[in-house]
């Protein structure tokens, strides 16, 4: 059948831009066995350290609320002896500063020394509740960067194994399987370690306002604690 040139011309042009199309999907599927298991642990990766970041997010966020008026109810309620009203108000409100105020509460009678350190050492316990699983964000975020180029070096493998099965002769498309393994495998590591490692800085930031805001509140009850009655 013959063809006008015209006709020819975007005949070829749609060859061309099908080729050029190349869905995420078909990458994976077509990088191998090595590939797409390289791809489905980052997955796996990337899936845990998402549901760590928005569980962190969201149980450090709930840390952070604290009414702007509970030190004063606490200073009347210690003003007047009424220890027993201020510590049920701390627990009321379930929070790491809550929390300190009420352990400093069930101190009082005692050395300020010891009261102190009993705050500190409650404080380092809320701390290590408040970044409960983080680090593992800090370990995805330097582990998915190495294990996107392990797949690269498995690509090159292949690749080089089918140039030295090839006879001399070499042919891209013999070639492809490895470096789809090498090129997707090292884009998707990079990915997840990059949202990994935005996501853990994001909570240590939040995390160090909580420990902020838990420090200025057990100093001001420590303040109380020394005014004169």
């Amino acid at each position: 059948m013959f063809l006008f040139p015209q006709e020819s011309k975007v005949i070829t042009e749609k060859l061309v831009s099908e080729e050029k199309t190349l869905s995420i999907y078909n990458l994976i599927v077509e990088g191998g066995l090595g590939g797409q298991i390289i791809i489905g642990l980052l997955f796996i990766l990337l899936t845990v350290g998402l549901y760590i970041y928005f569980e962190r997010f969201l149980a450090i966020k709930s840390a952070t609320k604290i009414d702007e008026n509970f030190m004063n109810q606490i200073r009347d309620f210690v003003s007047n002896g009424k220890l027993e009203a201020a510590d049920t108000l701390c627990k009321s409100k379930n929070t790491p500063t809550s929390r300190l105020i009420s352990k400093g509460i069930n101190r009082i009678g005692k050395p300020l020394e010891d009261i102190n350190t009993a705050i500190e050492t409650a404080g380092k316990l809320e701390v290590y509740q408040l970044e409960k699983n983080v680090s593992v964000l800090a370990t995805i975020a330097g582990a998915a960067p190495m294990i996107g180029f392990l797949g690269t070096v498995i690509g090159m493998i292949v690749a080089i194994h089918e140039i030295a099965n090839a006879g001399g002769q070499i042919d891209i498309k013999m070639l492809s399987d490895g470096l789809y393994t090498a090129m997707t495998t090292t884009v998707a590591g990079l990915i997840v370690g990059i949202i990994a490692y935005i996501t853990y800085n994001h909570l240590v930031v939040k995390t160090n306002k909580v420990v902020y805001q838990m420090e200025a509140k057990s100093v001001e009850f420590l303040d109380l604690l020394n005014e004169p009655v």
